[in-house]
């Protein structure tokens, strides 16, 4: 038998068991006592709920509100040329969106990771996650006179996800250790390919179901608001450092420009930032646009007409989206085995892995914009192909992190490079290839085929960019041993005042 707190008995459980308490802390199992008297129901409930939260089960959790984080931000590019319909706007002005919610997301995310190394993290992610629900929710009523509101409320979209993606991954990095947290990682990361991807599809499935493009936006607020009621329920909120044996012994925690300074003496943090930055670069503007320019693609070939209706094609959007499922499962998976079987080559296996899959992504985007003219199928294989590549370093990326930060600080560091590569890759790509778009089509003549070069041309920046994410990723494999060694002696000096108390 096991006890609650107020001594009540709880049935179902041996006298070897443990209850772990709201804290987060693990009591002894009891043995029965014939003065125990029998729990109420909500207190047998209480107590059931107690014993769901395991690490397995918060990290699937955490990987769900992930998903629907990534879901819903990229619904809206699932139905881009319908919005750009309604709304009548450019490239440049519909490229915006994107840019005005991730500068809104990176602007909050240092905030959210100074409260998150500070305050309780489940409760932060919740509060956020309702945020992003309802104003997603109240943005598809907002009429075609005002389009400046609705990109307003994709910048406040844009900070209630900021506190899920900055403080979740640290959750998972303290319940974990090792090779456990390398996969539970990589099952977390792989919500971000995998949410874009079902992002596409829910936009265009729900648009053609209800007729509508708003609909879009009314699915992810339930399934939302769902996820940050479980993370208040199964998630705990274990100690930071726990899972390095130094949760609860490090009571003198330094300030906030402190960490700043320690993490900008840390290269291999800052150059897996710079990385990351490339990364998102790409990734920004390839989801704001790639089933735009495949769409405009099959106009040039006479296989589609171009949209004059008021629901437009949406095959492009789940083609697309289908594939950046598929590709984000295998490239976090490949990345993750490859990784595990390279180190026992080399202890630089991490940002290696990462560089290789990088150069070879490039590769293949540079090839998506020679084959598209010609062959709608042979652009798809390229996409599957470079995405696949450009989704392997996403979990090891976080794992770097967490391989040269010290627990007390991964928060904050997770949320500075969260800002960084954003403010260098997405904040600005997805609203730069719209600009240079509209600057192409302005200098010749606006037919079918210019549109669909203009924007071809525009893409063509992120193969560049990839390559130069692949060298900081080089640069970041020279001093991953030093940086790693400084953190795990930094850990071993926090815990050492421990051994020698009485």
């Amino acid at each position: 038998m096991c006890v609650e707190s107020d001594g009540c008995e709880i049935e179902g459980c041996s006298s070897s068991d443990e209850v772990r308490t709201l804290s987060g802390s693990m009591s002894p199992g009891l043995k029965s006592n014939p003065d125990l008297r029998p729990c109420k129901p909500g207190q047998k409930f209480r107590a059931a709920l107690l014993r769901c939260r395991t690490p397995a089960a918060a990290a699937g959790i955490l990987s769900f509100g992930n998903v629907l984080n990534y879901m819903d931000r990229y619904t809206v590019a699932g139905v881009l040329l319908d919005i750009q319909r309604h709304y009548d706007v450019s490239d440049s002005g519909i490229g915006l969106l994107q840019t005005v919610f991730i500068c809104s997301f990176m602007v909050a995310a240092p905030i959210f990771g100074y409260l998150g190394d500070r305050f309780n993290r489940k409760v932060i992610l919740s509060c956020g996650i309702f945020f992003w629900s309802i104003v997603t929710l109240s943005s598809s009523f907002i009429s075609k006179e005002y389009y400046w509101l609705f990109v307003l409320s994709r910048g406040l979209v844009g900070i209630g996800e900021s506190s899920y993606s900055s403080i979740s991954p640290t959750i998972i990095g303290d319940l974990f250790t090792n090779n456990s947290r390398t996969m539970m990682l990589s099952v977390f990361y792989l919500a971000i390919p995998l949410g874009s991807g079902l992002g596409y599809i829910l936009g265009s499935s729900a648009k053609v179901a209800a007729g509508d493009w708003h609909w879009a936006l009314r699915v992810s607020p339930v399934l939302g608001i769902t996820a940050g009621t479980l993370i208040l329920l199964f998630v705990p909120e274990p100690k930071r450092g726990s899972a390095d044996q130094v949760g609860g012994r490090n009571k003198n925690r330094s300030s906030w420009f402190c960490d700043m300074k320690a993490l900008a003496k840390n290269r291999s943090y800052v150059f897996s930032s710079l990385a990351t930055s490339a990364v998102s670069f790409a990734t920004g503007a390839f989801g704001m646009w790639i089933p735009l320019y495949l769409n405009r693609a099959q106009v040039v070939q006479k296989t589609a007409e171009a949209c004059t209706k008021e629901i437009c094609s949406s095959t492009d959007s789940l083609i697309f989206g289908a594939i950046t499922c598929v590709t984000g499962l295998l490239g976090v998976l490949i990345g993750a085995a490859t990784t595990r079987l390279c180190r026992q080559k080399t202890e630089r296996a991490d940002p290696l892995v990462c560089a290789v899959s990088m150069l070879g992504s490039a590769i293949f985007i540079c090839l998506i914009f020679v084959v598209a003219k010609k062959s709608i199928v042979g652009a798809y294989v390229c996409i599957f192909i470079g995405e696949t590549l450009l989704f392997l370093n996403w979990a090891i990326t976080a794992d770097i992190l967490m391989f040269v930060v010290i627990p007390t600080r991964r928060a904050t560091a997770v949320a500075f490079q969260g800002f960084t590569s954003h403010l260098l890759g997405d904040a600005g790509s997805p609203y730069l290839i719209g600009l240079i778009s509209d600057a192409l089509q302005q200098s010749y003549t606006m037919s079918a085929l210019w549109q669909f070069l203009s924007l071809g041309y525009a893409l063509m920046l992120c193969p560049f960019i990839i390559v130069l994410g692949g060298m900081f990723f080089l640069a970041t494999a020279l001093f991953f041993l030093d940086d790693r060694e400084k953190a795990e002696k930094h850990l071993s000096q926090m815990s050492r005042p421990s051994s020698v108390k009485v």
